[in-house]
């Protein structure tokens, strides 16, 4: 069948035309779980984006290598502390990674999660990033993170062809954490949303001394400001 303009037209028709069959979610979907054709899950859940900053500079100075094996341990650690804390692995992005977590401690789970991440990047993937690899030493590169959490309703949702397709999440908590990993301020490598931040428990609150891990500020996301958290507090696993 030819890919041309009448069929794309007929495809964006049908698409268009699409009614849900939605239903209600109390796991994490997995792509299979969701019908192509029709499907859609809805469930409430915490999104965690973390994001390795830099990237860019490390593939323009560094060896090919040295890149991929810095952003494999970064997804790697990552990973695995995403799911030691409950989350599921949804998506992953060049050199970023998406953890969905569900269940009554999920915002304190998911914050203790990101400042666990943060803690690994300037423990251990950084020192022994710049011991290893002169081009880290010798271009002084900071290798840091970020992470983005937000919580909500949201619809996941298949999206592609055949053989080449992918879940989608259709809500704000996603593309609000998505946002915030993004953030560059330095020092500053753990946010979460004033959704998250409410229901979060005295342990997710504070430091090792029991003060508080968090301060607010102000992010602006689809024409609103937003009051988010950030934390400079990062936690040993």
């Amino acid at each position: 069948m030819a890919v041309n303009e009448e069929f794309l037209k007929d495809r964006v028709d049908t698409l268009f035309g699409t009614a849900f069959n939605e239903r209600e979610g109390r796991v994490v979907p997995t792509t299979p779980d969701v019908a192509l054709k029709d499907g859609a899950v809805k469930i409430n859940a915490t999104f965690l984006y973390t994001d390795l900053a830099g990237s860019a500079k490390l593939s323009s100075v560094c060896p090919w290598s040295t890149t991929a094996k810095i952003i494999r341990a970064f997804l790697d650690c990552s990973t695995r502390l995403i799911v030691k804390h409950g989350g599921e692995i949804r998506s992953f992005d060049g050199d970023r990674v998406m953890g969905v977590f569900i269940g009554d401690a999920k915002n304190s789970n998911a914050a203790i999660c990101g400042r666990e991440i943060h803690w690994v990047v300037r423990k251990i993937i950084s020192p022994k990033a710049r011991s290893k690899f002169d081009s880290v030493k010798n271009n002084d590169i900071q290798i840091r993170n970020c992470s983005g959490i937000d919580t909500g309703e949201v619809r996941a949702v298949r999206s592609g062809i055949r053989d080449n397709n992918d879940l989608i999440w259709i809500g704000k908590a996603a593309s609000f954490a998505a946002k915030l990993s993004d953030v560059r301020d330095t020092g500053y490598h753990t946010y979460v949303s004033s959704r998250v931040y409410n229901k979060l428990n005295a342990n997710a609150k504070q430091d090792a001394d029991g003060d508080s891990a968090w301060s607010s500020t102000t992010f602006s996301f689809a024409g609103t400001t937003e009051t988010v958290y950030k934390s400079n507090h990062w936690k040993k696993p």
